[in-house]
């Protein structure tokens, strides 16, 4: 079987969330078991950290995974969705799994993958898992996929959870308030294992704090033996610790400080509690060289210099009110704004915050996804949020992305910006285009 056969298998016999959503959603943990058992139960073989939230989980993961690595740790690293290529779900080191491994363990395991009939993500999962035990890496970090109590990654057994943020997004699986969706981010929260909660707020922390009680890891004080869950917001002096031990990182998004701070927390708390040896020089590489050492992509990253163009893929309210407020503070005469998102997000609230003026001209397109709003939907919204656009802006819709962003940058001059986002595919279609 070749990589591209097993691709169409995976893709047309279990097609995954982020191409029919809902569609793919698998609640439940019966199936991943099962799948496990079947690989030889490799969960239960690693030691990881397992990173939940709504957003930011992936950064924090790939800077977890960065610090670690520059400790001198073999580690694996599996987040998801993918931009380009699915192999980059799984890494080691930064290098992405083989091609020729992802269609040996398709074809290995097909027989069984039929009789099962596992969501594309509980596949994925499997193979991840089997994957780092296999290379026998030292450490793995692992993302959770959607919600975290019913995700099929929460089979492991960690020796750190750590939960970024809470916010509204995949409100028709996880609860429409933040206290039930908080109640399925917890459940990743395991009798004595630590735990850091990236950002507290009035609405969830209770949540937390029961669950932790449940689990018997409540405590007081950072270098207490006996405190297991932290709050990273509010750890003011690993604040200033941070900002003298890892002052600069290849991550620019204004976000990424609260990444920064939950990720920090959270090496913090390994070194206290577990038998790994991290220097504060590793987590000053880790921080400083995150994107080249672990391969992370799309996070305000800077595609070209005039015009000065920028994707991102921060895609609900909660990401995107940062990016609003950075694309305010650019200082070129004109952003041209190159936007889509999917139909499952809260674009409405998204147009209502995002920047608007005579030098913002948006493009609106239709990002290659089944759940893709099209183009022509998101001009409606944003004009049903501003019925009255400013003089010297305009908005058009453009369905190709391809199209849509070399739209952007015939219209741009030199020393214009563009920024191309609200959707990981825009994103990853942007990294396609041959242009970048």
């Amino acid at each position: 079987m070749s990589y591209e056969e097993a691709v169409t298998y995976l893709y047309s016999s279990r097609p995954p969330f982020h191409m029919v959503g809902a569609a793919a959603y698998k609640p439940g943990l019966e199936n991943t078991y099962r799948l496990m058992a079947h690989v030889g139960n490799p969960h239960e073989r690693l030691r990881a950290v397992h990173v939940a939230g709504t957003n930011g989980k992936g950064s924090t993961s790939h800077l977890i995974a960065a610090a670690l690595q520059a400790s001198g740790l073999k580690v694996g690293l599996f987040t998801s969705p993918h931009l380009v290529s699915m192999t980059e779900r799984i890494r080691i080191n930064g290098q992405p799994i083989a091609e020729e491994r992802v269609a040996a363990f398709i074809e290995t395991n097909r027989a069984f993958l039929d009789e099962l009939q596992p969501s594309f993500f509980e596949t994925m999962t499997a193979m991840a898992f089997a994957y780092f035990v296999e290379q026998e890496v030292d450490i793995a970090v692992v993302e959770v996929g959607l919600g975290g109590r019913l995700d099929s990654t929460n089979v492991l057994s960690p020796i750190l959870s750590v939960i970024t943020n809470i916010g509204m997004d995949h409100t028709e699986f996880l609860g429409n308030t933040l206290t039930k969706i908080a109640r399925e981010k917890a459940g990743i929260i395991k009798p004595g294992v630590p735990c850091v909660i990236g950002e507290s707020h009035p609405q969830t922390m209770n949540v937390f704090l029961d669950r932790a009680a449940e689990c018997g890891i409540l405590g007081e004080g950072l270098e207490t033996t006996e405190c297991r869950i932290w709050f990273a917001d509010q750890c003011g002096y690993m604040r200033s610790r941070r900002m003298r031990e890892a002052p600069e990182s290849e991550l620019k998004g204004l976000y990424q400080e609260h990444n920064l701070q939950t990720a920090y927390v959270a090496l913090q708390v390994l070194r206290n509690y577990s038998a790994l040896r991290i220097q504060p020089s590793a987590i000053r590489e880790g921080f400083a060289h995150v994107c080249s050492m672990t391969g992370l992509r799309g996070r305000w990253e800077i595609l070209s210099e005039k015009p000065l163009t920028i994707c991102d893929t921060g895609h609900n309210s909660h990401g995107l009110q940062y990016v609003a407020r950075q694309l305010k503070e650019l200082s070129n005469p004109h952003i041209w704004i190159v936007f889509g998102m999917v139909n499952d997000k809260d674009s409405e609230v998204v147009a209502r915050m995002m920047p608007e003026g005579e030098r913002y001209h948006y493009i609106f397109t239709t990002p290659r996804t089944l759940r893709a709003r099209s183009a022509e939907e998101m001009l409606r919204i944003w004009e049903n949020a501003h019925p009255q656009p400013h003089a010297g802006s305009d908005r058009t819709a453009i369905n190709d992305p391809e199209e849509a962003i070399r739209h952007a940058k015939e219209q741009a001059g030199e020393e214009d910006a563009i920024f191309i986002g609200g959707s990981n595919y825009l994103v990853g279609n942007a990294l396609s285009c041959s242009t970048y």
